[in-house]
């Protein structure tokens, strides 16, 4: 069980992620997580550098879709700018959000990608959804209430996986 908490891949950020890397994978989508992934969960908006890896996305035809535990207010004000399809109160990991993106996309589960920052929600979800995982180093290391739970079980299962040597990363 464990497993489905372990991406296939970590990144420092979005950034290291590369649209023809993507391409070469056969991914044609991304569903990306919003806070602590893409910029700082107190953060409203999109920095120049998150608007121009959009653009490059899309300048290769990969399709995004935010997914976010977050509210409607939160994540619109986020989304809604750069015109990026969005499901906000997501209840990461259950399914019911990847498969609304999924059917947005009208894309196939093997050509697209989860990317976020939590093994509980976006890893876990990802995963059990049949996607590729990419998970990303927190942008900032403060949290919110809930994810700051989510952390200590996630440091557990982190060092399990470092100690079965699943992972060689540092977090």
């Amino acid at each position: 069980m464990l497993k489905k908490f372990l991406p296939n891949e970590h990144v420092k950020s979005i950034f290291d992620i590369k649209p023809e890397k993507l391409k070469a994978q056969g991914i044609k989508g991304i569903i990306t997580d919003l806070d602590n992934t893409l910029v700082a969960w107190d953060v409203a908006d999109a920095t120049p550098e998150v608007t121009e890896w959009f653009r490059e996305m899309r300048a290769h035809d990969i399709k995004i879709t935010i997914i976010s535990n977050n509210n409607e207010q939160r994540v619109k004000l986020f989304s809604e700018p750069l015109d990026i399809p969005f499901v906000y109160s997501a209840r990461k990991p259950l399914g019911r959000a990847f498969k609304q993106a999924v059917k947005q996309m009208k894309l196939e589960k093997d050509e697209i990608v989860m990317i976020g920052d939590q093994l509980l929600t976006d890893v876990l979800g990802g995963n059990l959804a049949g996607f590729y995982t990419i998970v990303v180093v927190p942008i900032v290391k403060t949290d919110g209430k809930i994810t700051k739970i989510n952390r200590m079980i996630e440091r557990r299962i982190l060092n399990y996986f470092k100690r079965k040597g699943k992972i060689t990363w540092e977090e």
